[in-house]
């Protein structure tokens, strides 16, 4: 019997172990892979308004807009009257604006031209009575889908902040977007009519129907990652594919806020000499969560992993490449709140050709980065002073600060109850919240009421809520007939 050459050996004992991954992954992440399509890398907002404002234009059956920010400037007047133009003509145009990252920004009276014009606007999770602790789960999608055309995706608000400020000397902000067109149009489209459903009557189905058996528009497999409250897909998704890097893993964040378990991810693979980067901005949005990051550095840089800050006026791309065959791009950022929280909206691309362009790009983004280091006494410290200009500016998601919150109690939390040994970085946050807690506990001692009337009337508002629901669920319970008590039990109202 002749002996299978060496090559096609190997190929062969490692399908088996390829067929595994791939079926981990779609079980992992809740996403088939889709063949057959085109994603085209979208580099800062300019550019991805410019697509969007040419797609609405040119639509002639259907707009799907899903934001987590309109700010009522001039960006989101001019795609706003586009809207209203193509909606006067007959297109079905169809709205979600998130409560939280609109307030302040603009209000439903900006809609009121796309809604005379039969648009139609939803709002995800304003403040309800009924739900007290509702409010702190967030639509953070960034999608607009055109006809059966294409879809953007990406971390880009309909804003002109991310356009900068030239006036100002502000730059531009950095963001990724995409492009994709092809069958996984649908997949993100149906993304959008789930959203929808949530918070009224469900689309049209002939809107859907109309998005089956869309032709191949490339040779790109991708998963579409709808991430919802609750179901951590996408944080499975990314440890699974730090387990699995081989040579390269790089990471863009813009709130990075990694949970313990996760930056052990990234630190293992580091150990096992895989090439782990990390580049965050030097100057937040959100002062706050740069500091929570900065916080994670230390045991990532003693495991070998780089990090870099931006040094321009804000990064806020949310993106992912593994061996120049994976990536990732989408609104999801590496906290609790985009893991678990938040309504988040990714694609999971397996292309070497989509993924070399996105390892390119991140070459040029580290031209304008500073690399951190450790410092020989102790303490993480710049290798280069960063570029001048920088600039903050104020703004940002109650998700992003509960991630932070929920960081600092899981420190707290390990220190008190002695179940892990905490981190040179962990034990300097605990000065901090030492002194959080004793200023909180001399309050309640000086003024006893300042505490106790909130929490009173916080208990009530609970106490109401749920005896509502559970007055709610008597009734129907009471109202069920016999009949319908057998059915549930598979057996019919006549004995014998």
């Amino acid at each position: 019997m002749s002996a299978i050459p060496h090559a096609q050996s190997n190929q062969a004992s490692m399908a088996p172990m390829r067929f595994l991954a791939a079926q981990a992954l779609s079980r992992t992440a809740g996403a088939p892979l889709i063949g057959g399509n085109s994603v085209e890398i979208l580099i800062d907002a300019e550019k991805n308004f410019a697509e969007w404002l040419d797609a609405i234009r040119g639509a002639t059956s259907s707009i799907l807009f899903e934001n987590y920010i309109f700010r009522d400037d001039t960006v989101a007047r001019g795609l706003r009257d586009a809207l209203v133009e193509r909606a006067a003509h007959g297109v079905r145009v169809h709205v979600v604006r998130d409560w939280m990252g609109c307030l302040g920004q603009s209000s439903q009276a900006f809609w009121k031209p796309l809604l005379d014009a039969g648009g139609e606007v939803r709002t995800y999770n304003a403040p309800r009575f009924g739900s007290p602790l509702g409010w702190l789960s967030r639509d953070h999608r960034k999608l607009l889908v055109v006809d059966a055309r294409v879809a953007f995706l990406g971390g880009i608000c309909v804003s002109a902040k991310w356009l900068g400020d030239p006036q100002r000397n502000i730059p531009p902000w950095r963001d990724t977007g995409v492009a994709v067109r092809g069958p996984a149009v649908r997949d993100l489209a149906a993304a959008f009519a789930a959203t929808w459903s949530a918070l009224g009557p469900a689309l049209p189905e002939s809107l859907l129907a109309g998005m089956e058996g869309i032709e191949p528009a490339g040779n790109v497999d991708l998963r579409v990652v709808a991430t919802v409250p609750n179901a951590a897909g996408l944080y499975r998704l990314d440890q699974m594919i730090a387990a699995m890097a081989e040579c390269r893993l790089w990471l863009t964040d813009a709130y990075f806020v990694g949970v313990t378990t996760y930056l052990q991810a990234l630190s293992s693979a580091a150990r096992d000499g895989v090439d782990v980067r990390l580049l965050v901005p030097g100057t937040s949005d959100i002062p706050a969560i740069g500091g929570l990051s900065r916080a994670g550095y230390r045991p990532l840089l003693e495991a070998g992993v780089r990090v870099f800050e931006w040094n321009g006026s804000m990064l806020h791309a949310k993106t992912a490449v593994a061996d120049g065959r994976w990536a990732r791009v989408g609104s999801s950022n590496l906290n609790l709140a985009s893991w678990i929280g938040n309504c988040e909206l990714d694609i999971a691309v397996e292309n070497e050709e989509f993924a070399g362009k996105l390892e390119r790009q991140y070459e040029l983004d580290l031209e304008n980065a500073t690399e951190i280091v450790l410092a020989e006494r102790a303490r993480v410290r710049r290798e280069k002073p960063p570029s001048d200009g920088r600039r903050r500016h104020n703004g940002g998601s109650t998700g992003r600060a509960a991630a932070g919150a929920l960081r600092f109690a899981n420190t707290v939390g390990a220190a008190i109850t002695n179940r892990r040994t905490l981190g040179p970085a962990e034990t300097a946050t605990l000065g901090t919240g030492a002194l959080a807690l004793a200023a909180g506990g001399l309050l309640v001692l000086i003024w006893p009421r300042l505490i106790a009337w909130p929490l009173g009337i916080l208990a009530i508002w609970f106490a109401i809520v749920m005896f509502r629901r559970y007055w709610t669920a008597r009734n129907r319970d009471a109202a069920a007939t016999p009949e319908d008590a057998n059915a549930q039990d598979g057996t019919s109202g006549d004995r014998h």
